[in-house]
């Protein structure tokens, strides 16, 4: 019978707590990349924490929480079960030994049970801190200069119960109630220290993070994220993702998460014409090419003109988001689409749930947004309402009990 067959606690059970942790890694031998071995495993320990360069999964559940205690002995305690829960979920695993179905059996179950019999699924979970985090614990000396609540930018409508966090979950999977699972667990398990402030479900990636994805489609039906940075990259992921010498201790080799709720004015778009809904974009809907290419990894020329101007619109979203344009800044991209019901006014409240990492938000990001909320085509058809910024340390080593050991320490 395959692994995928085998319940969570057959699969793991039998080899052992210890035996199944250490051997994880190894056995799979996981590339630079960090995709998942034969099992849907992803390797939870490493230089950079999974579910960056890993190859993007097909769901999200991303959670912003905000602490509720001022003890920084409390929060690196709930960061240590955190971490070991997390690492035996992305194994397959309950949250405890015998997690959901206790001997005891009037005692509350340890681990909700959704999950048992499903295979790991990719999942992985990336953990961030936000600003807040640093003031509520007393340690506003040790936040990076660069972990600053996002400005607000022109058309932005934000909503502050969609915004902001002192501390951030992202759980990336291909079976939506792996990730759901493992969120709810997690919270669960910060009652008392932590409580949630906003979360977002997502579906259908909008971007991958690897050469050997194809490019996914974001509601507007266009291909997405055709120029984002690969995990087969690694020259240009230490350039413009992982935080190097200029930042502090615990965040070297770690990076910043941005993230926006970018709800999708569909029905509008809908009633545009196709070539209307090209020139805004930069590219044609069936290939994703560039509007001066024929395929779609054709490099977009935004030198060339024709009879009525440039061919790639001055105002086309693939114009303004270019690197080109914003002094060679690029980012890593893990977006996903996301469709919430309907706003009572027989809208749906659909759009692109944003996720990137960068190596500064302050000159990579920011710089950028500002360019397309104030002159981008695209925007008459989108509205900003959530917002977030997070700082991700760096990996687990062997023997590293908790993601902000080098932070609370």
């Amino acid at each position: 019978m395959s692994p995928w067959h085998l319940s969570r606690r057959r699969l793991f059970g039998l080899a052992g707590a210890g035996a199944a942790l250490a051997g994880a890694g190894a056995a799979a031998g996981y590339g630079l990349s960090g995709a998942p071995a034969a099992d849907g495993v992803v390797a939870f320990r490493g230089e950079h924490q999974a579910g960056i360069v890993t190859p993007t999964q097909d769901r999200l559940h991303f959670v912003a929480l905000d602490l509720t205690s001022t003890d920084r002995a409390a929060v690196a305690d709930l960061l240590r079960r955190w971490t070991a829960a997390a690492e035996r979920m992305t194994t397959g695993r309950e949250t405890a030994e015998g997690g959901a179905i206790p001997a005891n059996r009037y005692a509350a179950p340890a681990d909700t049970g959704e999950a048992l019999g499903l295979p790991a699924a990719s999942l992985t979970l990336t953990f961030g801190v936000g600003p807040g985090f640093f003031d509520k614990l007393g340690i506003a000396d040790r936040r990076p200069p660069r972990l600053a609540g996002l400005p607000r930018f022109q058309g932005d409508r934000l909503d502050p119960a969609r915004s902001g966090g002192d501390l951030c979950i992202q759980a990336c999977a291909d079976d939506p109630q792996v990730a759901v699972h493992a969120v709810r667990n997690l919270v669960r398990d910060g009652f008392g220290v932590t409580e949630v402030r906003w979360s977002q479900l997502g579906f259908g990636r909008t971007s991958s993070t690897s050469t050997g994805q194809a490019t996914p489609r974001n509601l507007f039906g266009f291909k997405d994220g055709t120029n984002n940075l690969k995990a087969e990259e690694p020259d240009l992921l230490a350039q413009h993702v992982w935080v190097g010498d200029e930042g502090p201790d615990w965040l070297r080799g770690g990076s910043y998460l941005v993230a926006r709720r970018i709800r999708m004015h569909i029905e509008t778009w809908d009633r545009s014409g196709l070539d209307e809904q090209e020139q805004i974009i930069g590219r044609d809907k069936g290939e994703g090419a560039p509007l001066t290419g024929t395929a779609e990894f054709d490099l977009a020329d935004l030198t060339a003109t024709g009879p009525s101007g440039p061919v790639i619109p001055d105002d086309s979203h693939i114009r303004l988001a270019s690197a080109e344009a914003n002094g060679g800044a690029r980012m890593l991209r893990r977006g996903y689409n996301f469709v919430d019901g309907t706003d009572g006014r027989g809208h749906l409240d659909a759009g692109l749930f944003f996720v990137a990492f960068v190596r500064d938000p302050l000159t990579q990001y920011v710089p950028m947004q500002r360019r397309l909320a104030r002159s981008d085509a695209l925007s008459e058809y989108l509205e900003h309402n959530g917002s977030a910024v997070f700082a991700v340390p760096p990996g687990l080593a062997e023997g590293d009990d908790h993601w902000g050991r080098a932070l609370l320490a």
